[in-house]
């Protein structure tokens, strides 16, 4: 195997399961998705919200060529130590949380309690799989691995924005 294809094999790895947090048991998905928080919060720290839509987008693309190299030639499409596809949904979840600290000035840490929305709605998206997560979670290729936590990562964000804005109008 050349150094390339060994390079390439090895990201892949740690890429899928997000540098090791995928091999955590109990709950890989929870434990991938809590990893994918200081990470986020780096990226809107260094990068705003301009930088976190980018970084998203390419987690989203280098992914599923993980989930793809990870998966190619086995049986189970969707292994639980997989949880890069967990990093992106969480992501996306908390979008707008970048977009209203960065349109209001305000630390993205302020907004905790949009943090724990975007938490506890993708993981139950996510874990429940309701319409078109689960119609994602059926298909049996990495970019299906990929959708369901995306489409889950979609709902989430409109549930935050959705609280953030029935926040604001109870207590302002």
């Amino acid at each position: 195997m050349s150094k390339l294809a060994t390079f390439s094999a090895q990201a892949s790895k740690h890429i899928a399961v997000f540098f090791g947090a995928g091999l955590i048991k109990p709950a890989p998905g929870t434990w991938g998705s809590l990893a994918a928080l200081p990470v986020f919060l780096l990226v809107h720290l260094y990068g705003g919200f301009s930088g976190a839509v980018l970084a998203t987008v390419a987690v989203i693309f280098i992914g599923v060529w993980a989930i793809e190299k990870e998966t190619r030639g086995k049986t189970d499409h969707d292994p639980s130590e997989i949880v890069i596809d967990e990093v992106a949904g969480m992501w996306i979840a908390l979008l707008p949380l970048s977009y209203g600290a960065q349109i209001m000035g305000a630390s993205i840490l302020a907004l905790y309690p949009g943090w724990i929305v975007a938490f506890a709605a993708f993981r139950l998206f996510d874990i429940t799989k309701p319409g078109p997560v689960g119609w994602a979670d059926e298909r049996d290729d990495a970019i299906g691995v990929m959708l369901d936590d995306v489409i889950a990562g979609v709902m989430s964000a409109i549930v935050v924005v959705a609280f953030a804005a029935l926040y604001h109008i109870v207590l302002t």
